[in-house]
This record gives structure tokens, sequence and C-alpha cells, in this order.
């Protein structure tokens, strides 16, 4: 992409300063053709019609009309000196009408003047008034021109100030892409490069494994024929092995149902041996079993007799609490000595009454010792030291 070259902040062109040129040219011919407004101009047409009228005489003239007409007023004014006539007794009635048509128009006649010069005296000073306006109107505008024309160049100079400061953005930031361009085209390439070398070093790596390959491919075919030959010399091997263990096997099995045949002799004597000691066995154990049997139905009539014993002389000893009800229950544990001596007493399930537990355990106590204890064999005496009376009003299980 080409680059366009940098311009110089004192380049300037000659098209502004010649559009100024031109522009100041105009507005001195525009000023010079305005024709400013004097004191005695006459008003333009859109003046009122009165003082149209009285500006297109001169004060001069104005002046001399005013004069003539007080000069006829007092010649009116004044009596004619005229020729004696013949005396009469009084005016006749056309003289005295003729006298104050006159009296009328002289009167007619000074307010008409009075009433011009008011009218005159007005239009000059309306004539002074727009003079005077229109002097503030054309300064207001040379003012407001000038204005017009330094905020123009000023606005002219602030747009080539900023013509030139964007044309030195874009020339700055047309170096930047130039340079950016620059820069991604050097990398664009370094990466080229990289990418070529990262190819051949990759072929290169593809080539090598490809012979390695090639290399452990006839490895491996050598040593897969290396290990059909050791298959097929190890298959002969265990051929022969298979041959001569199937003849050791038969004569190992020849041998070996000659041994099962006298192991089987052998084991059917000793199991008629067996049988013959497991049925006296048998028997001797029925007869054990039946002489238990009748030694514990023996041991079981002794408890349950001693049991009857202990539970007779407690109800004896057992005074049952006035309070107590049917439905209380309490089971006391009893612990006794060899010689059936009570060694101790505990609560084992509470009634939820302390007198009735206490009544409880005091009747125990009381019916101690037991000494047909003694009496028992010494297996059973083991077994009946410690057991459990379970205590509710009219009966001890």
């Amino acid at each position: 992409m080409a680059v366009k070259p940098p311009r110089d902040p004192q380049d300037v062109g000659y098209t502004w300063p010649t559009v100024l040129a031109v522009a100041v040219h105009l507005l001195v011919i525009v000023f010079s053709l305005i024709k400013l407004p004097s004191m005695s101009a006459e008003p333009d047409s859109s003046s009122i019609v009165q003082a149209t009228f009285v500006s297109t005489e001169t004060f001069t003239d104005q002046a001399q009309q005013v004069t003539d007409q007080q000069a006829a007023m007092n010649n009116a004014a004044e009596p004619e000196v005229a020729e004696p006539e013949p005396p009469s007794d009084e005016p006749s009635a056309e003289q005295q009408a003729a006298e104050a048509a006159a009296a009328q128009r002289e009167a007619d006649a000074a307010a008409q003047a009075a009433e011009q010069a008011e009218a005159l005296e007005q239009a000059q000073a309306e004539a002074e008034a727009e003079a005077q306006r229109r002097a503030e109107e054309a300064e207001r505008l040379a003012e407001q021109q000038e204005a017009e024309a330094a905020a123009r160049e000023a606005e002219e100079q602030r747009a080539r100030e900023e013509a030139e400061a964007q044309r030195q953005r874009e020339a700055e930031a047309e170096r930047v892409r130039a340079e950016a361009e620059a820069q991604r085209q050097r990398e664009a390439e370094e990466q080229r490069e990289r990418e070529e070398e990262a190819e051949r070093q990759r072929e290169a790596e593809e080539q090598r494994e490809r012979e390695e390959e090639a290399e452990r491919q006839r490895e491996a075919e050598e040593q897969r024929e290396r290990e059909e030959e050791a298959q097929r010399q190890r298959e002969a091997e265990e051929q022969r092995a298979r041959e001569e263990a199937e003849a050791q096997r038969q004569r190992e099995a020849e041998a070996q149902r000659e041994r099962e045949a006298e192991a089987q002799r052998e084991r059917e004597a000793e199991e008629r041996r067996a049988a013959e000691a497991a049925e006296a066995a048998m028997q001797r154990q029925l007869a054990g079993e039946a002489e238990a049997a009748a030694n514990a139905q023996q041991a079981q009539q002794a408890a349950n007799s001693f049991i009857n014993i202990v539970r007779r002389a407690v109800e004896q000893a057992w005074l049952i609490p006035p309070a107590a009800s049917d439905s209380m229950s309490a089971t006391i544990q009893v612990r006794l000595g060899p010689s059936g001596e009570l060694l101790a007493t505990s609560v084992a399930s509470s009634s939820g009454d302390s007198a009735f537990d206490r009544s409880a355990m005091q009747a125990v106590e009381h019916a101690a010792p037991f000494s047909e204890l003694r009496d028992l064999p010494a297996e059973q005496q083991r077994t009946l030291r410690q057991f459990n009376l379970r205590f509710t009003p009219g009966d001890v299980r």
C-alpha cells in the first residue's frame, strides 16, 4: 500500500486567502454604494404621507409662505382706507356678510398657516430622527459586518488549523498503519519461516519415524520368524513330551488303578470297622443322652422344687403394703452364697412405688437363708445362686 508523504505545516495553499481577499473587496464596494442619510435627506416611499408632502418643499419656501399668510392676515385686520361714501344710518346686509366671510377666511388662513408650521416642525423632527436611526443602523451594520468578518476569519483560521491537525493526524495514522503493515508483514514472514522450519522438522521427524518403523517391522519380522522357529521346536518338544507323558501317564494310571483298588479294599474294610465303631458310639451316646435327659429332668425338678421352697418362704415373710393394688408389680434380683445365705438383693424392675419395692426386698431378707440349696448338685447350685422373683399382691413368682 502506497504511503502519502507528510505535508509541511508551513505549506499553506492559496485557495482560502484568495477567497478572503475577494470577500473583503466586495464588502468595501457594498459599503461605498450605501448612501448614508443626511440631515436634509427626504424620507423614502415608506414614510408617512404628511412627511412626504412637507419634504417636497424647502424650509425657506415654507417660511416664506408663512410670512405671506401672516401679512395677509394683518392686512385683513387693518381697515382699508376707502373713499368716503355717503353717510348712512347702518351698514347694508351684503356688506356685513362680506365682512363676516372675509373674517372667516382670515381665520381659516391663520389656522392653516399654524397647522403648516406645526407640520413642518414635526416633519423636520421626524426627518432628523430617521436620519439618526439610519446612521445608527449603518454603524451597527458596519460593526456587525466587521464582527462577522472577524468571526469568519477566526473560523477559517480554526478550520485551517483543524484541517492541518487532521492532515497531521491522518499522516500520523497513515504512518502508524504503514508501520503496522510493515510489522505485520515482518511477523507474517517470520511466521511463514517458522512454519516452513517446523514443516521441515516435521517432515524430517516423519522420515525418521518411517525409517524407525521400517526398522521395527524388520526386527519384528525377524523376531516373529525366530519365535515361529522356537514355537515349532517347542511344539515338537512338547509333542515328544506329551507322548512320553502319555506313556508315563498310562503307566502311572495302571499303577494308580492298582493302588486305588488296594485302597478301595482297605477303605471298605475301614468303613466296616468305622461303621461298627459308630454303631457302638451311637448306642453309647443314646444311653448317655437318656441318662443326661433323666439327670436334666431331675435337676429341673430339683430346681423347681427349690424355687417353690423360696417362693413359699418369701410369701410367708412378705407384708403387703395397705396401699398396694393388684396392678402393681416389682421384680427383685436375688444373689445367694454357696450355703444358701443371702448376699444381696436389688430391684430389677420397679413398681413405681418405693414402699412396695422395699417391702418385697424385706420379704426376701426375712425369708433367708435358703439352706435347701446345699442339697442340690454342684452344677445346679451354680445356676440357682442368682435368680429373679416377681412380686404381685397375693402371688409371688
